[in-house]
């Protein structure tokens, strides 16, 4: 009960049958399960992927005192700052130990990618010294022997690889074609609720304008999801007024949608369905342009990976150029 808690699930969810719950609340038990068992070994890909704050500080605080060994895969930097003491790095083939938390692995890759850096430097001068001299006495019989030893020696260098930066990729969502005037956004003494006579966030009055960036915290059961299902429209008001912009594009973008993903379809295919008229060339830079290389763009969904799915489903939310952007979990 303890772990189901710390993942977000209240005491009456805890006795819901599973198959009532989104794919997403699905993983959260299926973690939960795998960290009720204390395996010797526990293996976590991506396990915050379908937590929200509040789940995922709970993981970080109960992988650090975790009794036994753990290996992790994540983006999640604060996850591995805090719940990990070694980092082993994969790249090009070859893993790399480094010991430490993820801000000292940082550091030292970037110390050990500044020293490679000058290795492969002066490397490259001694290889142009030594290819000067043959090219210079190769030909002259009383430098014949050495020019020859310069020339073993260029064949045994053995060339140094220089740490390879990965390519971040940028995310820029499509501008909207029409920029409204404030607030886009306006509730005055709303009241939200599912069921007659049982509310669940009262007095609600906000005030949303242009380039507003806003951060909604709150630990679960406290209304977050109700009062962004308002703001997107998928939720009317019990009682109370809200106002929004003519003409106001809304992209709203949330971890469990990734169900709706078609499984069998490819990038390529779900852009496609966006642009049923457009030239071939056109929706492979839009593809491209949401993320995703030309391979990647004709990979099936079912293959790519939590991170990937996701980055799909944002590019698809916001195709359009929306004039405001919900984001529930978006990394």
């Amino acid at each position: 009960a303890a772990i189901l808690s710390g993942l977000g699930f209240s005491t009456a969810d805890q006795a819901r049958p599973c198959a009532e719950f989104s794919g997403g609340w699905r993983m959260r038990v299926a973690l939960a399960s795998t960290l009720f068992a204390e395996p010797d070994l526990l293996l976590l890909d991506e396990p915050t992927n379908y937590l929200d704050l509040e789940g995922t500080l709970w993981l970080e605080d109960h992988l650090a005192h975790y009794p036994r060994t753990v290996i992790i895969i994540s983006h999640d930097r604060d996850l591995l700052e805090t719940s990990v003491d070694q980092i082993l790095h994969l790249e090009q083939g070859k893993l790399t130990l480094y010991r430490g938390t993820y801000s000292s692995f940082e550091q030292q890759r970037a110390a050990r990618a500044m020293q490679d850096a000058k290795m492969v430097k002066r490397q490259e001068a001694e290889r142009k010294r030594l290819q000067a001299f043959v090219d210079r006495f190769k030909a002259k019989a009383s430098k014949a022997r050495q020019a020859q030893s310069r020339v073993k020696m260029l064949e045994r260098m053995q060339p140094i690889t220089a740490i390879v930066t990965d390519e971040v990729r940028e995310i820029n969502f499509p501008a909207p074609e029409k920029i409204l005037s404030p607030p886009i956004i306006a509730a005055d003494n709303v009241t939200l609720g599912y069921e007659p006579g049982k509310p669940v966030l009262q007095r609600v009055t906000l005030r949303i304008d242009t380039e507003d960036r806003i951060a909604l915290l709150g630990s679960n059961g406290n209304g977050k999801s109700t009062l962004v299902k308002l703001l997107a429209n998928k939720l009317k008001p019990v009682s109370g007024n809200i106002v929004r912009a003519d003409k106001l594009a809304i992209a709203y973008f949330a971890q469990h949608q990734l169900d709706e993903l078609d499984e069998s379809g490819t990038p390529y295919s779900h852009v496609r369905k966006l642009m049923p008229e457009a030239p071939e060339a056109r929706v492979r830079a839009r593809t491209g342009a949401i993320g995703f290389s030309s391979k990647a763009a004709d990979t099936e969904v079912g293959s790519l990976s939590g991170g990937e799915k996701a980055r799909l489903l944002l590019g698809l939310a916001t195709f359009f150029g929306p004039n405001m952007i919900i984001l529930d979990e978006p990394t």
